[in-house]
């Protein structure tokens, strides 16, 4: 076999390994990180994080989506750069900061935090780390403008719009189930959580006023 022989195979593997990866993490791992996020959820609500946790809690799980949220649907919008890829590695950084926060914050309270819900936690704690270290094999060259500080591209330290934009159905879809997987269980246990503070917080003061009324009488 000859060398441009050899070459040519070698350049047809790599694109090949690249449409895959591409495919992979569009209808495989994006779709796919909602399935531990429901998980968790569950697990919260099984675990009665409204009467422990609370509120508290819930919010560092809202933070925690913003965290993964932006760097994606900046990602499914615009090419990958330095500027791109340094929102991402801070965002996969802050966000596995925030999830010791979480942890620590179920561990203080009353809630049980279950094996099983630590196995979720380390699915959602290592898919960003697999999509980044995914998109940036993809991006090889975009990594190594990072390393010299974006010198001699104009474009690497702004937004640019995708040369080949995503469909609008599969924009769509997964903006779907952002809504579903996301948006409306996580947003349903903040509400159950405000509603239980807000109860506890009736009941104690309704407890002050008849203590209040017995040493009155």
């Amino acid at each position: 076999m000859s060398q441009d022989q050899a070459a040519g195979i070698a350049r047809g593997a790599t694109a090949d390994v690249g449409d895959a990866t591409t495919r992979f993490l569009l209808y495989g791992l994006l779709p796919g990180w909602f399935v531990p996020g429901l998980a968790d959820w569950a697990m919260h609500r099984r675990t009665r994080i409204e009467d422990t946790a609370g509120t508290k809690e819930s919010l560092i799980h809202s933070l925690m989506m913003a965290e993964v949220g932006l760097p994606i649907a900046l990602t499914l919008r615009y090419e990958v750069n330095p500027l791109l890829l340094s929102v991402q590695l801070g965002a996969a950084a802050v966000h596995e900061a925030t999830a010791l926060w979480d942890v620590r914050t179920a561990v203080h309270s009353d809630r049980e935090v279950k094996p099983v819900e630590q196995h979720i936690h380390s699915f959602l704690e290592s898919l960003p780390f697999g999509g980044l270290v995914s998109l940036m094999c993809l991006h090889a060259d975009q990594v190594r403008s990072l390393l010299r500080g974006g010198r001699g591209d104009p474009d690497a330290w702004r937004l640019v719009p995708r040369r080949r934009p995503l469909s609008p159905g599969y924009l769509a879809g997964i903006g779907l189930l952002i809504g579903a997987c996301v948006l409306l269980p996580y947003g349903e246990e903040l509400v159950r959580c405000r509603r239980a503070a807000r109860a506890r917080k009736r009941r104690a003061l309704a407890h002050r006023a008849t203590l209040r009324k017995v040493k009155g009488s």
